[in-house]
Order: C-alpha cells, then structure tokens, then sequence
C-alpha cells in the first residue's frame, strides 16, 4: 500500500480523548499491558498527508484574522460529492458551515420543533443524538431496528408509519450509514423510509457523517438521491472528521436543496454567532477532499473492512454468547453480550472493568437508547492492535 496503516501511532500527550479518558468508572489499565483505545470515534491511523501540508501552508503565513470560506472550500465538497456520491447537482448555496452534525441538528430541531414535541428516530441510536434531544426538551420516540434472519439490521416501516401518526411527529433523524450498528441502507431501503416519512410530511435530518467509510461490497446511497421529493425534504449534514481523523479541528457541512429549509435552519444556526468557521479547518478540508485524500480512503476501507472481517470472525469463532452483526461501514462493533453474562454469572459493569485492565478501553452501550448488556467497541487501529 501507498499509505501506513500498520505503524502503531503514540497519541500520549497529544490531546486524544481516547487514550487520555477510560469511560468505565474505577477501571485501571493493570500493569504490563498498555491501551487499546477503540471507544471514541476515531481511529489511530495517521491521516492524509495532503492535509497536514494544507495547514502547514496556511500556518505560514503569520496572520490568522477574520476571514469568510473560499471558493476553493466550497468546490472542493462539490467535487467530492460529485465523486464519491454521484451527487452532480451541487452548487455552492446548498452548502453551510456547520461545528459540528449534533449543531445543525440542535439547529434543525429548535428551527421545525417545539419543546414537548416528539422525534421519531431508530434505536439503538447515537448517543449524541440522545443528549441534544433531551437537552432541547424534545420527546424521543423509537422505532427499533429489528435483526432478520441473516443477521442483518431492518427498519419496521409499519413501526415508523404507526408511530409517526400516533404522536403526530413531522420531523424524524435518519442516520446513514447506521450508528452504532454499521447497517449501509441498500436504496430500496431508504426508497421505503422516505416514502414513510412523505406521507407523514415529515422533515428528515439525515445525518451522513460517516458515508465515506464503506466496507467491501456495499455503497453508500445519499437520502436526497433517492427521489425529488426526498431531495426537497432533507437536511443532509456531512463531515471529513470521521473520515480523516478532523474531529479536533472542527468542522461539518450542511446539504440543503429547498431554500425553506436551508433558509431556516441557517438562521437558527446564526443566532448564537458561535456556528463560525475555523481557517485551519477550511484549510484541512481542502487538503482532505483531493486526489490524494480520495486514494486514501480507498485504501483505508481497504484495511477497515479486513479489520472488520477479522474482528467480527475472532468473536464469533470464540466468544458463543456474544451477539453481533457483520459491519457493513463505519469502524465500529456493537456487541451484545447478555447470553455470555448469563452463561458466566457476570454482570455489563464487571466485563467493561475486565477489558480495561487487560487495555481494552471500548464503551458502555447501554447508552444507546437499549436496555441490554451491550458494549461498542472500535476497530479503527493499526493492523497490530485487530484484538477486541
């Protein structure tokens, strides 16, 4: 390969939460193992060189004042989108600045919404989407993803379509790929989602941060391609910090085609003045969304899905008890572990300790909208580090 993916990187005093932090209360790291960092999410791989010169570039020239986003900024999602997405419609309107996806959702929500009102979203879901829900006063409806029998993740569109009518819901999160279950929605898939969504009028905030990480064989389908209608009723929000190691610099984007929409949900996003830009962040955009950073990331799905092939085998092979689906994108295991606690007279907590001890810092799922003994784990390392 062109690119390192195998060097394992020291983060040790480099401000990565995920080895600074252990997320399961009194677990300590026993002496003679070290850390396996695979519970934040992002990797341990040495990102695209491209956007370490794009920064250092600009950081040498000594004056860092005001600025607004260049055309170069926003020809380069524009080009990315066309590439990697086959979205060719983008123009520069429909792109917006955002801090982060969880930003433009708060955004969205206090733009469409009222404190009180219901939000459909699937479950497990993002905890991120969990806090900013509650914080905002929102109240969350699930609609639970169900496993068919290969395995495979499904959405309940008769769950949807009742619950949506039920609670009188018009404005739902839709996360594609899936966090935390690694489900790519196959178009038809998405088709039904959306014509559920449409004959309830409901908004859709669909939160696509991680469509460029797809393992062997899949192919991630943008929401608003799949027909003019879901075009016009969709809040697509984008990012490059999963993808390449960003999420310290800051910086997502919005896709918005309907002038309502985007008209809307940008002025919600102004009101604070906080939902500015960063220039080192353009900058590393721009380094990211190139040739070099395109060839990159076909390497890097490369090892992700070789990581994940091996992960999800080893704990299949080894651990009879443990429940898990084949990861189809992201770089993330979501693993429930209730019949091997059962089957050992252990409980979720003791487990998280014991992987700690041994290095292995993942986290606690139950956060996840579930009840169950369940633990996401990452594995988004170096070709060393492949044990959960």
């Amino acid at each position: 390969m062109k690119y390192d993916f195998t060097t394992i990187m020291d983060r040790t005093g480099k401000d990565a939460l995920a080895v600074d932090i252990i997320p399961i209360p009194n677990a300590k790291v026993k002496e003679g193992f070290s850390k396996i960092p695979m519970w934040v999410a992002d990797m341990n791989f040495a990102t695209v060189p491209t956007i370490q010169k794009a920064v250092i570039n600009r950081m040498n020239h000594p004056a860092y004042g005001y600025f607004t986003p260049t055309d170069t900024y926003y020809q380069a999602i524009i080009d990315w989108q066309s590439e990697r997405n086959g979205v060719t419609d983008v123009k520069k309107e429909n792109i917006g600045y955002e801090n982060g996806v969880l930003g433009c959702v708060a955004s969205a929500l206090n733009a469409f919404t009222s404190q009180g009102e219901a939000i459909l979203i699937h479950r497990p879901c993002y905890i991120g989407f969990l806090h900013v829900l509650e914080d905002l006063g929102r109240k969350i409806i699930y609609s639970d993803l169900k496993k068919d029998e290969d395995g495979i993740w499904r959405m309940d569109y008769e769950d949807m379509d009742r619950k949506l009518k039920e609670n009188k819901i018009h404005l739902t999160i839709f996360c594609s790929p899936h966090n935390p279950t690694g489900r790519v929605w196959e178009r038809e898939e998405i088709e039904a989602a959306m014509e559920v969504y449409k004959k309830n009028t409901c908004i859709v905030i669909s939160d696509e941060i991680w469509s460029d990480l797809i393992l062997d064989g899949h192919k991630h389908i943008p929401t608003q391609t799949i027909s003019e209608d879901a075009k016009q009723r969709t809040i697509a929000i984008y990012a490059p910090s999963k993808t390449f190691n960003l999420a310290g610099l800051i910086g997502s984007y919005h896709m918005i085609f309907n002038n309502y929409l985007r008209d809307k949900v940008e002025r919600e996003g102004s009101i604070t003045h906080y939902n500015s830009m960063n220039v080192l962040s353009m900058h590393a955009l721009i380094g990211a969304y190139c040739k070099e950073g395109q060839e990159w990331l076909t390497e890097l799905c490369e090892v992700l899905s070789k990581n994940a092939d091996y992960a999800y085998d080893f704990i299949d092979q080894n651990f009879a008890g443990i429940s898990l689906s084949r990861p189809q994108g992201t770089y993330m295991l979501y693993l429930d572990c209730t019949e091997w606690l059962e089957a050992h007279g252990k409980t979720i907590d003791e487990l998280l300790r014991a992987g700690v001890e041994v290095g292995v810092i993942w986290q606690d799922g139950r956060g996840f909208g579930v009840d169950h003994t369940i633990i996401k784990t990452s594995y988004g390392s170096c070709e060393s580090e492949k044990v959960i």
